[in-house]
């Protein structure tokens, strides 16, 4: 699923591409939106919430969608044909000069502007929004201090923007083993202050960095590196399913010497 600085990237686009332009076409092919047309209403921005996309239109409305796994935002030039299958085609918005074409979403809906608080209004701080406040995200962390820490960071009702890379990279260089209970973590604080400081540094990069090292293969500490010897000391990395509800645990990488449990 992508992660907060990439819904942050795709949002920036949007934003860049519809903004403070009336809209020329509209197609929403949902069953919900099937008869929902927005043409002539100017876009008046696109902002990211966590790992939520919120498009306000005049006249208070916010058309709201979230990648999941499949779902991507692409621009193109006005009147070009959207690329790609047309089945996969869910949303089409443009005005004279360009055309937005959201592919596979999986959640797509339009609601009041005033109600946006029904959709986002559970999550915790967002690291790449104007409400980041490191306090109150410790404070919801440590509010459950049997949990593993690699599970916590990822509730997005702690803190907004955590996805499975980012949590393995910041249990790596904080010395955290994923499983550990937060209230025996280390470094939370440097933590927070990590998680805000990578997400900032990646929110405009194609690719994502971690390391010292923008190179591939090198941009990562941890994460897609099983059995690979971990750039800090050698020892092979390893990975594991992690999550308390079977069925929905997602995947954790650390290094065994690194990260000791």
């Amino acid at each position: 699923m992508p992660e907060g600085d990439t819904v942050y990237r795709v949002s920036h686009l949007l934003h860049d591409a519809l903004a403070g332009r009336p809209l020329t076409r509209c197609d929403l092919r949902v069953p919900a939106l099937a008869t929902v047309d927005l043409t002539g209403r100017t876009v008046e921005n696109v902002t990211p919430r966590g790992k939520h996309i919120l498009a306000r239109v005049e006249g208070g409305l916010t058309l709201h969608s979230h990648l999941q796994m499949d779902g991507d935002w692409r621009i193109q030039p006005a009147g070009e044909r959207p690329r790609g299958p047309g089945h996969w085609i869910r949303a089409v918005l443009g005005n004279d000069r360009q055309t937005a074409v959201g592919y596979r979403l999986p959640v797509l809906q339009l609601l009041r502007t005033r109600d946006e608080h029904r959709i986002v209004g559970h999550l915790g701080p967002d690291l790449l929004g104007p409400d980041w406040d490191p306090a109150e995200a410790a404070r919801r962390l440590l509010a459950a201090p049997d949990r593993s820490l690699g599970e916590a960071l990822l509730d997005q009702r702690n803190l907004a923007g955590i996805g499975n890379e980012y949590k393995s990279e910041l249990c790596f260089l904080t010395g955290n083993h994923p499983l550990t209970p937060v209230s025996a973590a280390k470094h939370l604080d440097r933590l927070l202050e990590l998680a805000r400081k990578l997400l900032e540094a990646n929110k405009l990069r194609p690719a994502r960095v971690t390391t010292p090292v923008d190179r591939r293969g090198r941009r990562l500490w941890v994460y897609g590196r099983e059995h690979l010897p971990c750039h800090r000391c050698g020892t092979p990395v390893r990975r594991a399913e992690q999550g308390a509800v079977p069925g929905r645990e997602r995947v954790t990488y650390w290094c065994p010497a690194c990260q000791a449990a």
